[in-house]
């Protein structure tokens, strides 16, 4: 075993200085090019795992599977280089788990019956990790998302009240509400951006509402659309949202601690139970047991 691990760490450390020297040695080519005042192919190139990703089979798997671009629009994965990131994940992480499964089969299941069982259970869990931790990562995205919009509301109302509009408030919440909304900033430059392009914001909105499923986004969203065709009348609608957001809360807490009182008594009758009567009834069966055994 220990023989085993050195082999694996000596491995991995010669692939380590394998890759520095690659790297190293393609920034000196790069920077000699530069000086030359040549341009080459390699300047446009990126790293090899972008090369694995934009490769045809990994954007073809990616092309196939509508629910991970689904996904990766929902975390904010949109650009290219980033799709083509995870396409290079979804490749090789179940070559590295067949390769893994490979090697415990050589060395500790050498004289199994069915050898093929080992890395073809690999090459599954491999291919399916990539996108359960995916889906994991979007839902915790929307979750946020959703906690974020109860702070976004009320921001949006004491913006509207100093006399802003739409979207010199969305502007002032993208740039300044980093801290307290950490994704809706984020989303919101992504939209602003597209709205300094050239396209209108009521649409934009639309999209991003669609693209991120967020329900209370989409409330909100449809208010401030309502804003900005009709030019008036959102701050009851606010003031009603805000009010149905934190009945939903209230709802999903109260949810939430009906489902863990059952679950305490759970574990209160597991645990607590023989304890109880082991206590109680334990001086009694002790003692009829003294009376039969006399």
């Amino acid at each position: 075993m220990a023989l085993l691990i050195s082999a694996g760490l000596f491995l991995l450390t010669f692939m380590l200085l394998v890759l520095h020297l690659t790297r190293q040695h393609r920034r000196e080519h790069l920077v000699a090019l530069r000086l030359q005042g040549r341009q080459s192919a390699e300047l446009a190139q990126d790293g090899w795992l972008e090369r694995l990703g934009n490769s045809s089979l990994a954007q073809r798997s990616l092309s196939l599977d509508g629910e991970t671009r689904m996904l990766l629009d929902r975390i904010g994965w949109r650009r290219t280089r980033q799709r083509s990131l995870f396409a290079a994940l979804q490749i090789g992480v179940p070559l590295c788990a067949l390769f893994i499964a490979l090697l415990v089969q050589h060395f500790f299941y050498a004289d199994s019956k069915t050898p093929w069982m080992l890395p073809v259970f690999a090459l599954g869990i491999g291919y399916l990790l990539p996108k359960r931790i995916l889906a994991y990562v979007a839902a915790r995205r929307q979750q946020q998302i959703a906690d974020e919009v109860s702070s976004f509301i009320p921001l949006l109302r004491i913006l509207f009240d100093s006399g802003l509009a739409v979207e010199q408030s969305l502007r002032i919440l993208g740039t300044e509400g980093r801290q307290l909304l950490p994704v809706l900033s984020q989303e919101l430059q992504l939209i602003l951006v597209r709205v300094d392009s050239g396209l209108a914001l009521a649409p934009e909105l639309e999209k991003t509402a669609k693209l991120l499923s967020v329900d209370e986004f989409n409330d909100t969203c449809v208010i401030l659309q309502q804003l900005l065709t009709q030019g008036g009348g959102a701050m009851k609608s606010l003031l009603a949202l805000k009010q149905l957001l934190d009945d939903r809360r209230l709802t999903r807490l109260q949810e939430r601690i009906s489902k863990m009182s059952g679950k305490m008594s759970v574990v209160m009758m597991v645990f607590l139970f023989p304890a109880l009567l082991i206590v109680l009834a334990g001086p009694g069966l002790t003692a009829l047991a003294r009376a039969f055994s006399h």
